[in-house]
């Protein structure tokens, strides 16, 4: 666990970012002593780690918090994905989910409403906040299944208070929103 710690907190300090939670995984150690790891190796060293979250056994199986090191190879991640997906399939799982990307698809729609436009500008211009479009190019290598995901929320100017609040909730406070 002291390996994971250092390689979590090397990841951060990297990427010039805080810890989220909420939608996404977070380092606790706790939390990660409840589910598999899959750990990448470079000779007897640890250099990536990614959680797992199970679902009911011949369902679906995703991966929950990423992180690697400084001496990792440079395709580790899609190294621990891939074997991932096989160590599921032994598992009999089906399916393999890789989470979402937020905001992704927004443009594809015909005659979007003035929300869509403004999900769109964020999705095209937030690399500060939230590197959306490196996320959606990352997944879409592994040929995956999309599926729309929606917010459903009152009409008017309720919506960017909820996205205020949930962007707070999944940053871990307003710091983590204004800083990445």
């Amino acid at each position: 666990m002291p390996t994971l710690r250092q390689i979590s907190d090397t990841w951060l300090a990297r990427k010039n970012t805080t810890e989220k939670g909420f939608s996404i995984g977070f380092f606790d150690e706790d939390y990660l002593r409840n589910f598999p790891v899959a750990l990448a190796r470079r000779g007897e060293r640890i250099v990536a780690f990614g959680s797992i979250l199970p679902g009911p056994p011949g369902t679906e199986l995703s991966i929950d918090l990423m992180r690697y090191g400084d001496d990792a190879p440079r395709s580790v991640m899609e190294y621990l994905f891939v074997n991932m997906l096989v160590w599921g399939r032994e598992q009999g799982y089906r399916w393999f989910n890789l989470g979402m990307a937020p905001l992704a698809g927004l443009d594809d729609r015909p005659q979007p409403s003035l929300w869509q436009k403004i999900g769109v500008f964020v999705y095209r211009h937030g690399e500060h906040f939230y590197n959306f479009r490196g996320l959606r190019s990352y997944k879409e290598k592994f040929d995956p299944v999309w599926e729309p995901r929606y917010l459903a929320s009152p009409g008017g100017l309720a919506l960017p208070q909820i996205l205020t609040h949930l962007a707070t909730l999944i940053s871990g406070g307003l710091r983590g929103v204004l800083t990445k």
